[in-house]
């Protein structure tokens, strides 16, 4: 064999082991991906509300601006709560392409701690 093959398969074969991975660096990369998506944090409730609703609902639930509703007086349950936000009502806003699905279900779960 001559000096070029030589030199131009060792390339071959150091750029084949340097860019392949082995079984276990794809199972390492594989849980490292599911560790990361384990740990996805839960939206703030109350910092998403303080965000988006106080203008109308005030921080407090109370301010009805815009014909909101007192949600210290709301016998909506969480469901409806959801629905509401995510489709909004008369003058609300519909939050489904604004908010996450997640960040709606953490504010109406926020929702339900203003109600006496």
């Amino acid at each position: 064999m001559s000096n070029i093959t030589t030199i131009f398969l060792g390339c071959i074969l150091l750029f084949c082991t340097a860019c392949g991975s082995t079984e276990e660096e794809l199972a390492r990369r594989s849980a490292a991906a599911r560790q990361v998506g384990a740990t996805k944090t839960v939206p703030d409730g109350m910092a998403v509300f303080r965000q988006k609703c106080v203008t109308c609902h005030g921080s407090d639930g109370k301010l009805g601006l815009n014909g909101a509703k007192d949600l210290t007086q709301s016998a909506l349950t969480l469901e409806e709560r959801v629905n509401i936000i995510t489709n909004g009502k008369k003058l609300m806003t519909p939050f489904n392409t604004i908010l996450s699905s997640e960040e709606i279900q953490a504010v109406a779960e926020y929702t339900q701690s203003l109600k006496k």
